[in-house]
């Protein structure tokens, strides 16, 4: 049976990435090795290093302006720590908005290098909306925000434009939606929510912004050591980057970030068209901050959760439970997300209430 992946991360990849990947797990690039041995330091890995870093700023529009694309390690939770490190003065500080799980991880880590302002948080409602008409400190070293919200399923419509350089955790969203992207200084995001398997951390950044805190910052948490070693300050996750290389690869096929996200739209409508019409779900998000990559929603009655779960399991649908700290349900429509896993999902749910 096929199956249907709605897990919000690791996440569904292409197929054809699956298949290109195993071959080279037995024979990269005709090495007569695998690509899990090869040096990182061979040409045939370099090569692979180098194009990823390319077209990661040729698929965000950045080429030539300034820009640079570092593959790293630790996740999305390291850049809690590296942001500030990097960008928040001796004696500075910053603005961060608080949206969700990972934004208040952000934000924990930021206040142990100085001031660190919450300029608006939506805690208060179970961050089911993104705040709005908040204040920005003019004189703050950075603004940080998180786009999309895994946990919630809300997702930021627009982003404030300022005078102090924008930080934004892509992680969930990334190469999903058009946006101009040189409005922001420095973008990171974890591979295995959009892009590749767990393992590999992309950071985009402009490097004038770099270099200005007056801060003593180790080796492996300086974005300038990286870029001078062009991602290679040490050993790289070398397979995660080469298969995030191959979705790169697969989505520039697909037309780029313009044709995917209308493949994304249509896949969100239709799941939110049948969750508004259908008086057996609700969902959780506010309807204007709803996120096109993860949708959130609920049983109007738990009763009803035992033959829904059956349904949707026969039906070969997989990740569909919600956050466990939140419960529910949550679709994940990852880029890879085929329409047709979508309309799977909304028969289910429509044979539920023909059930009841």
């Amino acid at each position: 049976m096929k199956k249907h992946n709605y897990s919000a991360g690791p996440c569904i990849l292409p197929q054809e990435v699956f298949e290109q990947s195993a071959k080279a797990v037995l024979n990269f690039n005709g090495m007569d090795l695998s690509i899990l041995e090869i040096s990182h330091r061979s040409k045939e890995f370099v090569s692979v290093m180098e194009e990823a870093r390319a077209l990661v700023l040729e698929l965000l529009g950045l080429e030539g302006k300034g820009y640079q694309a570092l593959f790293l390690h630790g996740g999305a939770s390291l850049e809690f720590l590296m942001v500030p490190y990097n960008l928040m003065k001796e004696n500075g500080k910053a603005a961060y908005l608080d949206t969700g799980t990972w934004a208040s991880g952000a934000i924990k880590e930021a206040k142990h290098f100085g001031e660190t302002i919450v300029v608006a948080s939506s805690k208060a409602d179970n961050y089911t909306h993104i705040p709005k008409n908040y204040k920005i400190q003019a004189d703050a070293d950075y603004f940080h925000c998180t786009s999309n919200n895994t946990i919630f399923g809300t997702q930021m419509k627009s982003f404030p434009e300022l005078n102090i350089p924008v930080v934004c955790d892509m992680s969930s969203d990334i190469f999903s939606r058009s946006l101009d992207f040189s409005k922001f200084d420095l973008i990171y995001a974890g591979a295995q929510k959009n892009m590749g398997p767990a393992g590999a951390t992309l950071v985009v950044v402009k490097e004038e912004i770099l270099g200005k805190t007056g801060r003593y910052i180790p080796s492996m948490l300086d974005y300038q050591q990286h870029i001078a070693k062009e991602s290679m300050y040490n050993t790289p996750p070398v397979f995660p980057i080469y298969a995030s290389l191959l979705t790169l690869q697969w989505l520039k096929n697909q037309g780029g970030i313009k044709a995917i996200e209308k493949q994304n739209e249509a896949k969100a409508n239709l799941l939110y068209t049948e969750i508004d019409r259908n008086p057996l779900f609700k969902g959780t998000a506010s309807v204007e901050d709803r996120s096109s990559m993860n949708a959130t929603f609920v049983l109007n009655d738990e009763s009803h959760a035992e033959t829904f779960d059956k349904l949707w399991k026969a039906a070969g649908i997989s990740g569909l439970t919600g956050h466990r700290s939140v419960g529910g349900y949550r679709a994940s429509m990852y880029n890879a997300l085929p329409l047709e896993s979508v309309q799977v999902l909304v028969d289910v749910m429509k044979d539920l209430e023909s059930k009841i």
